[in-house]
């Protein structure tokens, strides 16, 4: 419930152009695509991209499904006005690698919005870190990953940054700054 709140927040964010939805999964944010918007959904999954098609055609969701991987995408340098994920770079195996590929795939002045679960502050962090290789092996989600961070390694000027569920969930606006090359 908390985190349809969150995901109706950040495409709240998302204004009309071109839009590419990394990590589409089963398509629980249709629901929350802004009018105007033309949307691109990518997964990686074929079973998720097929609940995915379904759930569009129940929800007439303006969106285009295909099948890729956020380390590699297919798309020409600059074809984007945003680029969104809700809980995904928690399982990209290499999030710098996909959130260069996202920069290169923005626009000059495009924005990322994220919703995703990052390591906890202060004393959570260490506990995130013990049970990290639990959480990967049960869901395959890294649960201690510095998202915000590397959302700057990769070259993104953050514009905001939201916490919630005790700092461990956050809402991530960054800009791609033209004369920020990585």
């Amino acid at each position: 419930m908390v985190l349809g709140k969150l995901r109706s927040r950040v495409w709240e964010r998302v204004g009309a152009g071109v839009v590419l939805e990394v990590g589409v999964g089963t398509g629980l944010n249709f629901p929350h695509y802004p009018a105007g918007a033309r949307v691109i959904g990518i997964d990686f999954s074929p079973e998720m991209l097929a609940l995915a098609r379904e759930r569009a055609v129940r929800n007439a969701a303006n969106v285009r499904l295909l099948d890729m991987d956020a380390q590699d995408l297919k798309f020409a340098s600059e074809s984007f006005d945003c680029v969104v994920s809700t809980c995904v770079f928690c399982s990209v195996p290499d999030p710098l690698l996909g959130l260069r590929e996202v920069r290169r795939v923005l626009k000059p002045g495009g924005r990322l919005i994220m919703l995703e679960h990052v390591r906890g502050p202060g004393v959570l962090g260490p506990v995130f870190d013990l049970l990290n290789p639990l959480a990967v092996r049960l869901s395959g989600a890294n649960i201690n990953r510095r998202t915000v961070e590397n959302v700057q390694a990769a070259g993104f000027e953050i514009e905001q940054v939201e916490s919630h569920a005790l700092g461990i969930v956050k809402i991530i606006a960054a800009r791609k700054n033209p004369g920020n090359a990585v």
